[in-house]
């Protein structure tokens, strides 16, 4: 057999060729687990926290395997605890958290093997790098699983003995339940459903200081806008899941609401359309959360209040960002490029169309010459490749998904 110094020196080559790609590791095993496990999917907070756990582990592991640190002076990385919490209070399975250490386990050992495969060793060195290999990456998954599931069995007690903890699940049953007549769901949350609704999803950063402050805070801005208390429940502990009620003329101004918010708040609220009756509630909801993945994945460009109406086209077609991002460079060409010289192009080619190719309207809106205005929608032309009016309602399309949704429907600048 190989001795343990030869077995450590070689083993330690190859986590340190595999520390060297942890960002694409990482991406590789994000994809994996989004495709394979469903309790992953639709929720980007639930996905950066995974991202960021699956990177902490990752390189961990890679730690332990190229310093030969001592397991049992190893702790769970923060993020995959944070990860394990957030599991726990969106009442996701653990069994899917617990699932991902599996599939990554598999797919770390797999990394190792295949580094091992490419050099020519010796079949006794190969076998020793190999058992300490799958030793320790095995032994490493059980003892943080077995820590995570401490931590989230014990968030899962505290999270439901909150004072809105019973609401929540009845909240829930009442959105998942669609054969639920309007009198049960009534009674089940204690609120009339026979109006119009306007539902709100307000959150902060996960990062936050004193998230919890500012998030109930939210219930309070809703109320000075519209008059009247909202329904709110905490779906998490940085995220508020809010309704307010009226006449079918109920409208929230979005600047009005803005205005609530100080430039210091970190808070931000996405609102659904108004809608009446229990159906009403479910769909207003189900498009503030749409809204509110819009201004998640587009950045900060967006304002602190964002309405679906305002965003209805880049929510509905957000929901497959790879396909989104190949279509608009296929409808855009060269003008889909992220950088600030393309920027420009677009936004004047974007209020050109919206006002109805009218050169003059459009120098109006960007306080430009209308020669200016001219010479940019010849030049988008001419980068696109063939005339605007060629598909011109794609185009339209293609570059509001482009101001909403931005760098993540973008193709990358050259050399980057």
């Amino acid at each position: 057999m190989a001795s343990d110094a030869t077995t450590r020196q070689v083993v330690a080559e190859v986590a340190r060729e595999l520390d060297a790609q942890v960002p694409a590791l990482t991406a590789e095993l994000a994809a994996l687990f989004l495709d394979l496990i469903p309790a992953f999917q639709g929720d980007e907070a639930v996905r950066e926290l995974m991202a960021a756990s699956t990177s902490s582990n990752l390189s961990t592991i890679l730690d332990i395997l190229l310093h030969g640190l001592p397991l049992d002076r190893i702790d769970v990385p923060a993020a995959a605890a944070a990860y394990a919490r957030r599991f726990a209070q969106r009442d996701l399975p653990v069994e899917g958290l617990l699932r991902a250490y599996r599939l990554g386990q598999e797919r770390v050992v797999q990394w190792f093997l295949r580094g091992l495969g490419e050099r020519s060793l010796p079949s006794a060195v190969l076998l020793g790098c190999a058992q300490e290999v799958v030793s320790v990456v095995g032994r490493y998954i059980d003892q943080v699983s077995g820590h995570l599931i401490d931590i989230y069995e014990t968030e899962r007690k505290l999270w439901t003995q909150r004072t809105d903890a019973a609401r929540a699940i009845a909240l829930r049953t009442v959105l998942d339940d669609e054969n639920l007549d309007l009198s049960t769901a009534e009674a089940m949350i204690g609120y009339r459903l026979r109006g119009w609704h306007i539902a709100a999803v307000a959150w902060v950063e996960i990062d936050t200081p004193n998230a919890a402050k500012w998030v109930e805070s939210a219930a309070g801005v809703l109320a000075s806008a519209h008059g009247g208390r909202p329904l709110t429940v905490l779906a998490d502990d940085h995220t508020l899941w809010a309704w307010l009620s009226g006449p079918p003329s109920m409208r929230l101004d979005e600047k009005v609401l803005a205005t609530k918010l100080d430039d210091a708040s970190p808070l931000r609220i996405a609102l659904g359309e108004p809608a009446p009756g229990v159906a009403g509630f479910r769909s207003s909801h189900r498009e503030a959360l749409r809204a509110k993945t819009v201004a998640e994945t587009s950045g900060e460009h967006l304002p602190p209040v964002l309405s679906f109406a305002r965003v209805s086209i880049a929510a509905m077609l957000s929901e497959d960002l790879d396909a989104l991002r190949t279509w608009v460079g296929r409808t855009l060409g060269e003008l889909a490029r992220d950088d600030e010289g393309m920027a420009r192009l677009r936004e004047t080619v974007r209020l050109f169309l919206e006002t109805g190719g009218s050169f003059t309207d459009a120098a109006a809106r960007l306080h430009l010459h209308k020669n200016t205005v001219h010479y940019r929608v010849r030049k988008a032309e001419e980068i696109r490749g063939r005339p605007l009016t060629d598909g011109r309602l794609d185009v339209e399309v293609a570059l509001v998904a482009c101001q909403q949704l931005g760098h993540r429907v973008l193709a990358a600048e050259p050399g980057h």
